[in-house]
């Protein structure tokens, strides 16, 4: 359903509590802010990227307001998943795909639209981090590093939209799935420009405070190395598969969940015709009391659709002891590491295009793997890893 431009709200207010809130905290609070963004760049003035972002934070300040005033009152209908609202705002416009039904996803979280509102809008700069992806797309986190950004192709977002109903059944389906939470699609257009597109999702390494190693794993060899950054250098970098060479994940008795979970997941994106999606991974080592069965642990039941009962017991949901800890879905503990898991990058389909970038990598690169193969055969090699790499 396409709703007609409409003049969006100022987030003249919001910006002037935020910043009365952060002049409270102080300067040792600044400081340890600033310590723990080490290797993360703030998008100030002068950033080559500080106008758009902060279009895009004015932007969803408004877009937030609006699911704000107006709250879901019961589960996604087929009209809320076609929406799509535009507002203007002083040289730019901000479109929201589908925003009720992400507001209701939001909302199935626990997540408060306040928070949302705060976190992405102008009560502080975006950071930006240095990125092993292939990919043209620029990638940012809100100033909390909760939420993740990212551009998007057109026709990636027509995958993600399209495939969006099936993603809410998926996680009503299976609340503690790997899968990345998408939090919202949108469209930006400065001035008379063409229209641009990113999508939001909670960051998969968050908290991160303490994290030690950054991996980004899809099962395969060919460009699938990246070069360490010096030992004493604040720069983060997210490592690949032949970067992961000798090492193993233990996760003990949460192995055999991790699995059944791969399985599921991948089952899922396999239907879909999806393929060249990641596995995010990072370490943080346990602190002596965060250690041993009770340490951190509580029995949540988690539901990606807040107030629909799924018909599946919840041992056929793959529910598992979540810790008691922020992000809990995305973090798995074993006996000795806190590990960060997620699928992430669930929008590239095998149509023509990649099929037929499957027959000149076979040409190319006879006898190696790489990551464009059929959804089926990418999803079984996914969890091969995963089995093979885990104990």
């Amino acid at each position: 359903m396409l709703l007609p431009l409409v003049l969006a709200p100022s987030p003249e207010a919001g910006r002037r509590a935020a910043t009365s809130t952060s002049g409270r905290r102080g300067l040792l609070w600044r400081l340890r802010d600033k310590q723990a963004r080490l290797g993360l760049f703030e998008i100030g003035p002068g950033h080559e990227l500080h106008q758009l972002t902060c279009m895009m934070q004015t932007g969803l300040w408004a877009a937030t307001q609006v699911s704000m005033d107006h709250p879901r009152t019961g589960p996604p209908t087929e009209e809320d998943f076609c929406e799509v609202l535009t507002q203007v705002h002083e040289g730019f416009e901000l479109g929201t795909l589908a925003g009720p039904a992400f507001a209701w996803l939001r909302h199935s979280l626990g997540l408060a639209e306040e928070d949302y509102q705060a976190a992405l809008g102008p009560g502080g700069p975006y950071l930006q981090f240095l990125s092993t992806s292939k990919s043209k797309a620029s990638f940012f986190l809100s100033h909390d590093q909760r939420f993740f950004l990212k551009t998007q192709r057109r026709r990636e977002v027509r995958a993600l939209l399209a495939h969006l109903p099936r993603y809410v059944q998926h996680l009503q389906r299976h609340p503690h799935s790997l899968l990345a939470r998408l939090l919202g699609v949108h469209s930006l257009r400065v001035a008379r420009g063409k229209k641009e597109f990113f999508i939001i999702m909670l960051s998969v390494f968050y908290p991160a405070g303490r994290i030690s190693e950054r991996y980004d794993i899809k099962g395969c060899e060919v460009s699938r190395w990246v070069e360490p950054a010096p030992e004493d250098s604040p720069v983060v970098l997210v490592l690949k598969d032949l970067n992961f060479q000798g090492k193993t994940i233990d996760l003990g008795p949460q192995r055999s969940w991790l699995l059944h979970q791969m399985e599921l997941d991948t089952a899922f994106l396999r239907e879909l015709n999806v393929l060249d999606y990641s596995l995010l991974m990072a370490f943080q080592r346990l602190h002596e009391d965060e250690r041993g069965p009770g340490s951190s642990l509580i029995f949540r039941t988690v539901r990606s659709v807040q107030g629909v009962q799924s018909p599946e017991e919840p041992g056929s949901q793959n529910r598992r002891l979540l810790p008691d800890t922020p992000n809990a879905l995305h973090i798995l503990d074993g006996p000795e590491q806190r590990y960060f898991l997620g699928l992430v990058d669930l929008a590239t389909v095998y149509g023509l295009r990649k099929r037929l970038e499957h027959l000149w990598k076979t040409l190319r690169y006879p006898g190696r793997t790489f990551s464009t193969v059929s959804p089926a055969r990418y999803a079984r090699r996914l969890c091969q890893w995963v089995e093979a790499h885990t104990e």
